[in-house]
C-alpha cells in the first residue's frame, strides 16, 4: 500500500501544492514528495502524518461505522476525502510560506495548530454528513432497545 497508493498520493500532493504555490511565488518546484524554492533555501518534505491520509482514514472508519446506506456512504466518503485533502492543500501551501518567513513559526503551526485542525476537519465533515443523509423512519410500535 505505501509503494503504491502512499507514494505516489503523496507525490501528487506536493505537485498541487507547488502549483498553488507557483501561483504567488513562481520560483517554486517540487520533485516528488520535496517542495522547494529556486534557490533551496527552504525545503519542505510532505513525510506520513502530513498527506492527510491518517485523517481520511478516521473519516471512513466513522462513516462506514455508522449504519446509513451505501450510496450516502460513498457520497460522504468522497466529498469527505475531497474536504480533508482540500484543506491539507491550504496546511501545505500556508506552512511552505510561513516556513520562509519563519522556521520557528512553521514548526509551531506545523506541529500543534494545523495537526489539530485536520482532525478537526475530518471531525466537522462527519457531523455535516450526519447532518445530510436521510433519517431511516421508525417501524410503527417499535419500542428502542432497553439497555440491560
Amino acid at each position: 500500500v505505501e509503494r503504491w497508493v502512499i507514494v505516489p498520493f503523496t507525490s501528487v500532493l506536493a505537485e498541487a501544492s507547488a502549483w498553488i504555490i507557483h501561483l504567488f511565488d513562481g520560483s517554486t518546484v517540487s520533485h516528488g514528495k520535496l517542495i522547494q524554492n529556486a534557490n533551496g533555501s527552504f525545503i519542505v518534505s510532505i513525510e506520513r502524518g502530513c498527506n492527510g491520509i491518517e485523517a481520511v482514514i478516521i473519516l471512513i472508519s466513522a462513516i462506514l461505522a455508522f449504519p446509513a446506506p451505501w450510496k450516502h456512504r460513498l457520497v460522504g466518503l468522497v466529498f469527505g476525502f475531497l474536504a480533508v485533502q482540500v484543506l491539507n492543500l491550504v496546511r501545505i501551501v500556508s506552512l511552505f510560506f510561513l516556513g520562509l518567513w519563519s522556521h520557528v513559526w512553521f514548526e509551531w503551526f506545523h506541529l500543534y495548530l494545523w495537526q489539530a485542525l485536520i482532525v478537526l476537519d475530518a471531525l466537522i465533515v462527519f457531523l455535516i454528513w450526519l447532518r445530510y443523509i436521510p433519517r431511516v423512519p421508525r417501524k410503527q410500535g417499535a419500542e428502542p432497545a432497553a439497555a440491560a
